[in-house]
């Protein structure tokens, strides 16, 4: 050794380099130990997530066939379910559930051309037969059990309704047979309607008044005061009395009518009621049939409205030709004005409901009646403006009764209207308006003396104001229409009762204003011996001359609240003539009157006046 260092020595060898050489080897072939482990640990990562994927994808292939073996298996209980429970058992519609989802399954395999389907296709074939065939006997019996007399056939509906997934399974799986069903259905509930509608409405005509207005009934016609016992129906053509309340809420909504109840106690009824009462079990039965059908038959939009007019279809068209039949010989115009606002009010709650299958009758039904109440409205307005006062019997001062015929059909329209206004009723109205005052104004003329004249015309405007106002709005344009002219009649005849009495006075009163305004009064100022007159008279004669105008009044006009009201008027308007008089005898011109001393104080005057007004 030592030879060998000295041999590197001599040779010039650095012995620290060796050892330099030495390390820098151990230390390459570390690295390359490191390196090798390095590329080891990166395949055993790599070899981890390539075993981890294919892991994922067993347990992906065994859930997927594990849900497909599961699909595939027909289990025993719902072999045994099927083919022996009754249909209304809950079990059986828990195993027709679940054999219609494998049904969709093996139609879903078999549109993937999987060949495992074949191995079930039979099985659930036969039972899908079998549950077709139970389905379809069991949804049978339940519509031919709506033909038995005297069944409630919202009984058995209610029952289908437990059961709609039966149709549901029909549709999706045997369409020829779901149509079946529904042609049973519609078939047997058309019949059972139009029988039962039909039945229905022929019993009500026996219960309706016998007696019913005719073409000769009209506002203008004469009041041959007929005798007979039914009349006093006949007289209701004009009068709303206790009719309006059929549309009432508690009215419109209320029970139907039972004929042979009615029958039983001799009751008869106008026909809006017999009316009101067929198109609400109309309403109640449609709307019920309506919801069935959009429910079990699952149809909505146009198909459940075709659906529904396939049913209600003949039933409806008997009701239009019935109304058509009635409606062509009709001349009670509140009967039909009535059975407008029915029918707008039984729309609306169809509306409300949002149950749109009566729509189209309704609108049927309303083109039927308009024209029918335009019609006899404009047959009322011809016979008034046609009406010959000499024909009418013996003149008389109170209120005519074609005047009361109008007020009472008036405030009867116009009462029914305010719900739902329309303008060529209100246009029509307006006619009639019209043509009543004209033919007012027409009588009064009969009448030779112009006092007569005007108590005819208050009496009348009067009493049609007085029933118009219990109905009517106080700003409707009846009421201010006769307002006006009963205040302008009032007022003239005010002047026509003061007239004779005090006529002399209001006459210098009037004269001496004139000329008051002009500056010209003293042209009266030689009137000594008229004014002397005119104070003496008046006071020696006034309280008798107010008593028997106050009984007069009194005596002239049927309405004591109107009789009263007019006496008011009148002296109040006397003292106010009293103290225009008053007012130019203390002019400068006549204060040197002597007789002005004799003039009554217009306070004790006024006293005086206020004893003679009548307490009503």
């Amino acid at each position: 050794m030592y030879r060998t260092l000295c041999v590197y020595c001599f040779q010039g060898v650095d012995l620290r380099q060796y050892s330099k050489q030495r390390m820098e080897g151990m230390l390459s072939g570390f690295q390359s130990d490191l390196s090798s482990i390095s590329s080891e640990i990166q395949t055993l990562q790599q070899q981890s997530v390539s075993m981890n994927v294919r892991l994922k994808n067993r347990q992906a292939v065994r859930s997927q066939l594990s849900q497909l073996v599961d699909e595939l298996v027909v289990p025993g209980a719902m072999i045994s379910t099927i083919l022996d429970s009754p249909v209304t058992e809950q079990e059986f519609l828990e195993q027709l559930h679940e054999l219609n989802n494998k049904i969709n399954f093996a139609k879903e395999l078999s549109f993937r051309e999987t060949l495992a389907c074949s191995d079930i296709q039979d099985i659930v074939d036969r039972l899908k037969l079998k549950a077709v065939s139970k389905i379809r006997e069991f949804i049978l019996q339940k519509i031919y059990s709506f033909r038995k007399p005297m069944t409630n056939y919202q009984i058995p509906q209610n029952t289908l309704l437990k059961y709609r997934f039966f149709y549901q399974f029909l549709l999706a799986n045997e369409r020829t047979v779901a149509k079946e069903i529904r042609d049973e259905y519609v078939d047997t509930m058309s019949k059972i309607y139009y029988s039962y509608f039909k039945s229905y409405s022929g019993r009500l005509l026996k219960v309706q008044y016998e007696e019913v207005a005719d073409k000769d009934d009209l506002m203008g016609v004469e009041d041959t005061a007929k005798k007979d016992i039914l009349y006093s129906y006949r007289n209701t053509i004009f009068t709303l009395g206790q009719r309006g309340a059929i549309l009432s809420p508690a009215e419109l909504e209320g029970p139907i009518l039972v004929p042979h109840t009615a029958q039983r106690g001799d009751s008869r009824y106008p026909y809006e009621t017999l009316f009101r009462s067929q198109h609400y079990a109309l309403l109640d039965n449609g709307c019920r049939e309506f919801l069935f059908l959009s429910d079990f038959f699952m149809v909505a939009g146009n198909s459940a409205l075709d659906l529904f007019n396939s049913i209600m279809g003949k039933t409806l068209s008997m009701f239009l030709k019935s109304m058509s039949t009635y409606v062509s010989d009709c001349y009670d115009s509140i009967a039909v004005f009535l059975c407008i606002h029915i029918i707008l009010r039984f729309r609306a709650i169809t509306a409300k409901r949002n149950i749109p299958a009566l729509d189209k009758y309704w609108e049927a039904v309303l083109e039927l009646l308009w024209p029918r109440f335009e019609l006899i409205l404009e047959m009322n307005i011809h016979s008034i403006r046609n009406t010959d006062p000499q024909k009418l019997g013996v003149l008389d001062t109170r209120p005519h009764y074609i005047t009361r015929r109008y007020a009472e059909f008036s405030s009867a329209i116009v009462s029914i209207n305010q719900t739902f206004p329309n303008e060529r009723t209100n246009a029509l109205l307006g006619q009639l308006q019209v043509e009543v005052e004209n033919f007012v104004l027409k009588m009064a003329a009969e009448f030779p003396s112009r006092r007569d004249q005007l108590i005819f015309l208050i009496n009348n405007y009067d009493m049609m104001l007085s029933v118009l106002m219990e109905r009517a709005a106080d700003d409707s344009k009846e009421v201010e229409g006769f307002q006006q002219l009963l205040l302008a009649r009032t007022q003239e005849f005010i002047e026509e009762i003061l007239s004779p009495p005090f006529g002399g006075m209001i006459a210098f009163v009037k004269e001496a204003e004139a000329l008051m305004e002009k500056g010209q009064l003293d042209r009266l100022k030689n009137e000594e011996a008229r004014i002397t007159q005119l104070v003496r008279g008046f006071s020696g004669t006034w309280k008798q001359s107010v008593e028997s105008m106050s009984q007069d009044v009194m005596r002239s006009f049927t309405n004591f609240k109107n009789g009263t009201s007019i006496i008011q008027g009148a002296l109040t308007q006397l003292i106010q003539y009293y103290h225009g008089f008053h007012k130019v005898l203390n002019q400068p011109t006549f204060r040197s009157l002597a007789v002005r001393s004799e003039l009554i104080n217009l306070h004790h005057l006024m006293v005086e006046v206020k004893k003679h007004k009548p307490n009503f």
